[in-house]
């Protein structure tokens, strides 16, 4: 199927790959992917401000702070105060906002698995391959 196929045309079967198990992925999701995308960045990270989180999502300040807001009243994210700069707030995952990132991620890798059930020896070979395959490429 991919012989003869150009780099190119490789990157853009492999983007939309990515792109449809990904929103299959997300199907069963309890929380919008905003949100779920802010507690990875805290649970990866640590504490971030608005400002960083919207950087790293690349959304506008005032959309990320809606975001942020929506987390603080499920009390799933909590704002401080940065120990260098006190005037800066910063927004660390509560103990709640743990779980519910951890059983995100546990529902999701419930899913895949059951898929991964499914394949047979190659196919299952090479999937073990590709999270390192993934990781090498940066676009």
């Amino acid at each position: 199927m991919f012989v003869g196929m150009s780099d190119l045309d490789l990157a853009e079967e492999l983007r939309a790959a990515i792109g449809d198990f990904v929103r299959r992925a997300r199907v069963h999701d309890e929380m919008p992917p905003g949100q779920a995308a802010v507690l990875g960045h805290l649970g990866r990270s640590g504490p971030l401000s608005i400002a960083d989180l919207a950087r790293l999502e690349r959304v506008k300040h005032q959309s990320m702070a809606r975001t942020v807001g929506l987390l603080a009243d499920q009390g799933l994210v909590s704002p401080g105060r940065h120990e260098a700069d006190r005037r800066q707030v910063v927004l660390t995952l509560t103990p709640s906002g743990s779980n519910a990132l951890a059983s995100a991620r546990r529902s999701r890798a419930a899913g895949m698995a059951r898929a991964i059930h499914g394949l047979d020896d190659t196919e299952r070979e090479l999937i073990r391959r590709l999270p390192e395959l993934l990781r090498k490429l940066q676009p």
